[in-house]
């Protein structure tokens, strides 16, 4: 063991022994590295090469227990301290509304920083919701991806290490490049198993000068068609909702249907949105979201559709047959909308659960991902679920990591 945390040490970066708070999906590290800047990340990955060791890199650990457990961990890097030369964590180019931004940096710091000058980065995440580095890897979006989109879209540039300490940047201000590849849309959402995050690039928008949600509680007695036509109406609305969101908390009963209205006029447009809702309810009009807006449905057991927007609620319908206790909240418009059950649901259920709604959404062209459960439900099943991208996925894997040593089996197909 000496050798390699000898020259772990060498390399100049804080290295500390695990404790069992480190640990990722129950497996513990042996160590932990807070590395300052990318150079210290790509030494800490040329010693890992050198001596086989497994690397898993970590935020602020908010979402530590999505994804498999990998198979094993050496070396935990700890990104907290991935800032940028001056330690704001931000350089920020207002005029061109980009800015470049260490992996280290909280979402929310950066946030602040940014609304000094009346922008935003337009993921629409909650408070405390982790690091810009994390975030990437997990691919997190708020409800606001139905008008600017996800990570991959608003990142125009990213700085990352490979597994053998390579440095490649894709992007604005290319240094080095691997040909043939995104950089940015590839390790968007890897969990981490193609290498360490340390810089992204990312395109800005202006801080909306208003904002109104307008807010329609739904009777049970509504059908899908008609909650699925609401919803397409609001979508291609000239009014331009920002976000259409979904909200039910009891599928034998009715759902709640929020839409968000931004920007110019947004107290006339929010006008033009509430009367189609009218016509199901009574809609009201808000300056400040619901309380439910933009929060998962749950923590204990919390599982991720995702279908084409037209099959929204025949996915819903699929959910609703299996008669377990689920509260579903999400994105309808964009059709991600995340499940959440209780704890105490039994294994056998859980499994049938996921199963019998996996195989409804793979004829709706979707699918469904466990994000956190237990580990007596997890086990029951494949986190991930079948996916016809694997064989790629595979060969992305080998290129980039052919020892398996970046979070190996955390991600789909024992990626």
């Amino acid at each position: 063991m000496g050798a390699p945390l000898e020259a772990l040490r060498e390399t100049g970066v804080t290295i500390r022994e695990a404790t069992a708070d480190d640990a990722v999906g129950g497996v513990p590290p042996r160590w932990v590295a807070l590395p300052e800047n990318t150079g210290e990340v790509a030494a800490l990955m040329r010693v890992s090469a050198a001596h086989d060791l497994a690397v898993v890199p970590v935020g602020d650990g908010t979402k530590l227990d999505w994804g498999n457990p990998p198979e094993r961990c050496d070396l935990l890097i700890d990104t907290c301290c991935l800032l940028l030369g001056d330690g704001s964590g931000v350089e920020h180019s207002s005029g061109d509304l980009v800015a470049r931004v260490g992996a280290g940096l909280p979402l929310d710091v950066l946030g602040a920083t940014l609304a000094r000058s009346r922008q935003e980065l337009a993921l629409d995440t909650p408070p405390g919701a982790g690091t810009v580095g994390g975030t990437l890897a997990t691919a997190v979006a708020g409800p606001r991806r139905f008008r600017y989109g996800t990570a991959r879209d608003l990142l125009i540039g990213v700085t990352v290490v490979l597994a053998d300490g390579t440095t490649a940047t894709s992007g604005g201000n290319v240094v080095k490049n691997v040909a043939g590849y995104d950089l940015g849309k590839l390790f968007t959402g890897s969990y981490g198993t193609l290498g360490v995050i340390t810089e992204a690039v990312f395109r800005l928008h202006p801080l909306p000068a208003d904002r109104r949600w307008v807010t329609v509680d739904l009777p049970g007695s509504v059908t899908d068609n008609a909650q699925a036509a609401l919803v397409a109406e609001l979508a291609a609305s000239q009014a331009e909702p920002s976000a259409v969101e979904l909200d039910w908390p009891d599928l034998t009963g009715g759902p709640t249907v929020s839409a968000l209205v931004e920007g110019v006029a947004a107290g006339a447009r929010a006008e033009a949105v509430r009367k189609p809702m009218d016509e199901y309810g009574s809609a009201r009009i808000t300056t400040e979201a619901p309380a439910w807006w933009g929060v998962p449905p749950g923590e204990e057991v919390l599982l991720e559709l995702r279908v084409p927007p037209a099959a929204a609620y025949p996915a819903l319908g699929a959910v609703a047959a299996r008669g377990l206790p689920a509260r579903v909240r999400g994105s309808v418009a964009s059709a991600v909308l995340r499940v959440a059950l209780p704890r105490d649901v039994g294994a056998a259920e859980f499994a049938g659960f996921v199963t019998g709604v996996r195989d409804d959404l793979r004829r709706l062209g979707g699918g469904l991902t466990v994000l956190v459960a237990p580990p007596d439900l997890a086990g029951e099943v494949d986190r991930w679920g079948p996916s016809g991208a694997l064989p790629l996925m595979r060969r992305i894997k080998e290129r980039f990591d052919p020892g398996r040593r970046m979070s190996p089996g955390r991600f789909a197909g024992g990626i």
